[in-house]
């Protein structure tokens, strides 16, 4: 199959359904498969052709939809950029990718003008929309990768993750056969696209014919005006957004009767949240995903047990879910702690230019995450911790998560991040860093006291450094290889 047919597809069922929506923009799906037709005609006269690559340096708007499914009925890879990331790190990617071409927003020509690639501003692309072009055809091959998104690097340099048609359509299907997705939708499209979050929707959306709300930045008031002049009802979001809504809302008042639910995910989202949102009346649908499964892998939602929110709750239709011992590989008993592995038609294709390392993540098939986790006697999984986050102090180990999960529950703390610090007794010692509540007053003994109730004592923090922010990269993550940097608390 290839992904950009269901454009195509959507296109003769209801080509005059209005499906993306940006500021004074609309376009139907008829029109946006016309566009899509006339830029992979331009690509070809361009000599760009099948297993090339192009690069999108946008916000979440209606040329990337145009762009990504012209390349995808062609078969040209798409790359899509993280417009957050500095220059030289746009450079490393565009140079690593080998993209023949860049298209860029407006806003980013300056940044553009510096990246090593041949280059074309999205205010171009409206006369080439303008000429007639017939529906490419074009024949898939198998697992033929069609975008390649790079992993955050949290650790060492991005890697390019390669997805492909069947990734995208498998992806698709297992959200909607997991959560309510509908046609009648009216997603607002926040997640930026650069992001598997914000990508997996973009797909789903057009596969069940629901209309897109295109929101190029992040606004936590603008969002609650959107949810009410749009009238939406789901959305996809990261943490760090909801925390601004539920913030905002008491002085917005928006109407917001039309929601129905808002997804959340690139990491655990903290208690306070769901239960904020759940007395506004709106469920929050809790998922785990990583890029290299091609986004959701499990979703927590109040229908599966409400009381269970700190789960990530169960698989997606047709994912396997697995645990197994850290050592050993050996499966393990419910209930037992281990690294979490993956399978199923989710599982991306490889690492561009990096064999090694897809050989090392996906074995027989299977995808190891590098993630620690267990299931429970009723099937809900819970993720205990990054496997390269844990900390072994005196032979025991230790996952940084449930640290963090105890020091949060202290009043003062408004974010906690905690890291092994190395030891010459132990090997390593949990060290946190944290950020207060705005006004508030706590001290490191004081933190450390009440670690101490609640955990064993080798699991106790040992140093606290309190700091005005934790580092995070583009999507929410916090950066824990950056507190190797941090020496001046404030």
């Amino acid at each position: 199959m290839n992904i950009g047919q269901i454009l195509a597809s959507r296109s003769i069922l209801q080509g005059e359904k209005v499906g993306f929506i940006r500021n004074d923009v609309q376009l139907t799906f008829h029109e946006m498969n016309e566009r899509a037709n006339s830029f992979a005609q331009f690509l070809q006269q361009e000599g760009i052709k099948a297993g090339d690559k192009i690069a999108l340096l946008c916000k979440n708007n209606e040329h990337v939809v145009a762009a990504f499914f012209c390349a995808a009925k062609i078969g040209v890879v798409t790359v899509v950029l993280n417009y957050r990331l500095h220059t030289e790190e746009l450079q490393y990617i565009i140079t690593h990718s080998d993209a023949k071409l860049l298209v860029y927003d407006e806003v980013f020509e300056e940044t553009a003008k510096q990246l090593p690639v041949a280059a074309i501003g999205t205010n171009k692309l409206i006369d080439i929309y303008k000429q007639k072009a017939a529906e490419p055809q074009y024949v898939t091959h198998d697992n033929e990768p069609i975008l390649m998104m790079y992993t955050s690097g949290t650790t060492g340099k991005p890697k390019g993750a390669l997805i492909s048609h069947n990734n995208l359509q498998a992806a698709s299907i297992g959200l909607t056969h997991t959560i309510d997705w509908w046609e009648q939708d009216r997603f607002l499209m926040v997640a930026p696209f650069f992001h598997i979050g914000g990508f997996a929707p973009l797909i789903t959306n057009v596969h069940v014919g629901a209309t897109m709300i295109l929101m190029e930045d992040f606004h936590p008031v603008e969002a609650w005006k959107a949810i009410e002049r749009h009238q939406i009802t789901t959305m996809m979001s990261v943490p760090a957004m909801l925390a601004f809504m539920l913030k905002t809302y008491p002085s917005v008042k928006t109407d917001i009767s039309s929601i129905r639910n808002i997804s959340c995910g690139a990491s655990a989202v903290p208690a306070p949240l769901i239960l904020g949102f759940r007395q506004l009346g709106i469920p929050i649908q809790q998922v785990y995903g990583m890029t290299e499964f091609t986004g959701a892998i499990t979703f927590w939602k109040e229908s599966q047990n409400k009381d269970k929110y700190k789960s990530m709750g169960k698989p997606v239709m047709q994912a396997g879910l697995r645990i197994v011992d850290i050592e050993t590989k050996e499966a393990v008993q419910q209930g037992k702690i281990g690294e979490i592995v993956l399978s199923g038609p989710q599982v991306f294709v490889g690492y561009y230019k990096d064999e090694e390392s897809y050989k090392k993540t996906v074995q027989n098939g299977e995808l190891y995450t590098g993630d620690v986790g267990y299931i429970d006697e009723e099937g809900f999984l819970y993720v205990v911790d990054r496997l390269k986050d844990m900390i072994i102090s005196g032979g025991e180990n230790i996952y940084p998560a449930e640290i963090e999960a105890v020091i949060s529950e202290h009043p003062a703390v408004q974010e906690v991040a905690v890291v092994g610090k190395p030891d010459e007794k132990w090997g390593e010692v949990p060290r946190a860093f944290i950020v207060k509540k705005e006004g508030a007053e706590v001290t490191e003994e004081e933190i450390i006291a009440f670690t101490k109730e609640h955990l064993a004592s080798f699991k106790t923090v040992k140093e606290v450094v309190f700091l005005n922010q934790l580092p995070r990269n583009a999507v929410g993550k916090i950066i824990k290889s950056k507190f190797a940097e941090e020496k001046n608390p404030v």
